[in-house]
This record gives structure tokens, C-alpha cells and sequence, in this order.
């Protein structure tokens, strides 16, 4: 529920208050010539003619997963475009929306990677200083209903009084189920069970390891992986069957933006050219790019994965979060009981970065 996110939230939020204060509270140095941990940089920094380090600002990113559905980001890392943008990229995985809020608010991270939901609940709880989103990425949902046996003829009637495992309870994965299945006249509470009870990333060997569930929602690389391993099979698309959701967006502090649009726009401009490279090439090609981000993926199955992705229409031409998909996002919200009231589009969303990177 969204309490139980926020409580979440803010615990994680003082934890992270008090172990800095504990270290001196000291900030760290914005601007760099080399990458602070090679472990965690994402890219080389770039030289000049003279073989001088060319100074870049380091921006620490926070994303929700670390997943192949957001190939256009890892586009721009691996083509260079955010360090020609003059910036060195730190990429962390925050492994869930509460804890990249919890990153953001707290100033571990500059901008935050997630779903546009966290923003609107922390905005609900007067936080004076809120978060923007500033940048959407994904148009559609980036998961599928993954059933043990194939089935060719599915339709969502046939989900009634089976038990499947789902999402945490306010997220956007769970939210856009519970969405189609209302929309397909399907009762979450009393047609079927939803076993909420097992965290993100270990929903497919919970699958896997009982036979308890007779379907799994699934992003990808588990979707195709429980294919792979005869241990399931991909019966519908949550992005086709929601239809357009904006379902990933990158916000930042309201104070941030304000002290930074440089730095900004200059993240939005590189996260463009990444959209456009997407847009612009294939399937294959888009995989190629982006395999040192996912090592541990199998090359086929990478472009499998990409082309699933790419056929379904998941990424947005341009980075521009408009009004109709956020009052969208809010009824969406309003269904799954997380929202009492529509908070102003005009509070948590700015274009304006966005708009200049499209132009």
C-alpha cells in the first residue's frame, strides 16, 4: 500500500540522514577528471587532443532495475552521448521505487529513474521540497503473464480463480495488472488470488521452484528465461494489453532542477539521442549496443528480448511526459485505491527540458 511504501521511504530516508551525519555529512565533490569508483562508472572519461582528461560533472543516476527495457538509456551510456554532454554517469541500482526515492530525497542521488507514482506520494505528503519528473521514457508497461503451459488462445477470462504471483501493492507493475483486469471486467480482489508476498526479481524462481502458481507476472530477462527453461510460457504483453502508460520517468528534487538546468538539459539532451538511436535503428543493432550492459545475457536472447520491446512500441519518440498520460497514470492510481485526489500536473511535471532536446 502507499503507506507502507512512504513508511518505507522516510525509515530509509533516516537511516541514510544519520549514517551521513555519522561520516561527517561531508557532500561529494560534483566535478571530476576521472571516475571516482571504476567499479560503479559507466563510462570512460574522455580525453582531449593533448591526452588531458577532459573534466567532466559526475551525476549520480538511480535507476529502479537494471533491465533491458530501458535500452535507450544504456544506448546513451554506451555511445558516449552523456560524456560528450559533459557528464560522467555513476549508475546505481536502487532495486525498487522506495529505495530510489529514499536516494533522491536524501541527496545520495541527483536524479531518480522510477516509476512517476513515488513522486506523486511524496508530493501528497507536503514535502516542500518534491520531486519533478522531468523526462519519461517508457510508454508502455515492460512486463508479461507468463503461464506454465503455452497457450495460443489466452484470453484474460482464462486467469479467473487461478492463483498467480504479482507485484508490491502501490507499484506500477501491479497497478497496470490490476488495471487490464478490471478493463476486462475481472475482479483482482475476488476472481483470482495474488500472492504479493514475494519481492522483485525473485518472482521467477518462486515460480520455478513451486507449483503452486499457475502464472507469474514477469519483466524481462526472467520472461524469457522460464521459456528458455521450458518453465513457462509468454501468454500476454502488459504493454500491449494497458495500452499507453507512462510507466518510467526521471525526476529530480524540485530544488536540484532549479539550481541546475544546465546540467539538466544537458542529461535530457543525451537521453535523447539515445531515443532517437532507437527509433532509428533495428532490433539487432540496438542489442549490439547495449550486450556490455547485460554480460550475463545470452546474445540471442538479448535480441529477442530488444525486438519484443521494439514491436510493442515501448519507447517514446521523445522524452516530453504530457499531460493526458499523467492524468492517465493518476486514474490508474485512483483505481488501485492509492489516490484520494489528482495532485497538478503542473507541480510534478516539467516539459521544458524535454522539449528543447526534441527540438
Amino acid at each position: 500500500m502507499k503507506r507502507k511504501f512512504l513508511s518505507l521511504l522516510f525509515a530509509g530516508i533516516l537511516f541514510v540522514t544519520a549514517l551521513l551525519t555519522g561520516c561527517g555529512g561531508d557532500q561529494k565533490e560534483k566535478t571530476e577528471s576521472t571516475p571516482k569508483d571504476d567499479t560503479q562508472s559507466t563510462e570512460q572519461t574522455a580525453e582531449t587532443p593533448d591526452s588531458k582528461p577532459k573534466e567532466l560533472t559526475t551525476v549520480t543516476l538511480n535507476e529502479v532495475a537494471h533491465s533491458i527495457f530501458y535500452a535507450p538509456m544504456y544506448v546513451a551510456i554506451q555511445a558516449g552521448y552523456f560524456r560528450d554532454a559533459g557528464i560522467q554517469l555513476d549508475l546505481v541500482n536502487g532495486n525498487g521505487a522506495d529505495n530510489v526515492m529514499t536516494a533522491l530525497i536524501s541527496g545520495d542521488a541527483d536524479i531518480g529513474f522510477m516509476g512517476s507514482e513515488a513522486s506523486i506520494y511524496v508530493y501528497e505528503e507536503g514535502m516542500a521540497d518534491y520531486v519533478v519528473n522531468f523526462a519519461q521514457l517508457t510508454q508502455r508497461a515492460g512486463n508479461f503473464l507468463v503461464a506454465r503451459e503455452a497457450d495460443d488462445d489466452f484470453q484474460w477470462d482464462d486467469i479467473k480463480g487461478k492463483k498467480v504471483l504479482g507485484g508490491r501493492a502501490g507499484g506500477m507493475p501491479q497497478m497496470v495488472f490490476e488495471y487490464i483486469l478490471k478493463k476486462n471486467g475481472i475482479d483482482p480482489a475476488s476472481d483470482l488470488s495474488i500472492d504479493q508476498s514475494v519481492s522483485f526479481g525473485n518472482t521467477a524462481a518462486a515460480f520455478m521452484g513451486s507449483t503452486e502458481f499457475d502464472y507469474t507476472v514477469e519483466f524481462e530477462p526472467f520472461a524469457t528465461s522460464l521459456e528458455s527453461q521450458d518453465a513457462g510460457s509468454i501468454v500476454a504483453s502488459l504493454g500491449v494489453d494497458s495500452g499507453y502508460v507512462p510507466y518510467t520517468a526521471y525526476s529530480a528534487k524540485k530544488s536540484f532542477i532549479e539550481e541546475n538546468p544546465e546540467l539538466i538539459q544537458s542529461f535530457t539532451d543525451a537521453l535523447q539521442k539515445g531515443m532517437d538511436y532507437v527509433q532509428s535503428h533495428t532490433p539487432e543493432e540496438i542489442a549490439e549496443v547495449i550486450a556490455p550492459q547485460f554480460a550475463e545475457t545470452d546474445p540471442e536472447a538479448l535480441a529477442t528480448i530488444v525486438k519484443r520491446y521494439y514491436e510493442q512500441d515501448t519507447w517514446k519518440e521523445n522524452l516530453i511526459f504530457e499531460e493526458d498520460a499523467f492524468l492517465l497514470l493518476e486514474d490508474i492510481l485512483k483505481e488501485a485505491g492509492q489516490l484520494e485526489k489528482e495532485v497538478p500536473y503542473d507541480k510534478l511535471v516539467t516539459t521544458t527540458f524535454a522539449e528543447k532536446a526534441a527540438s
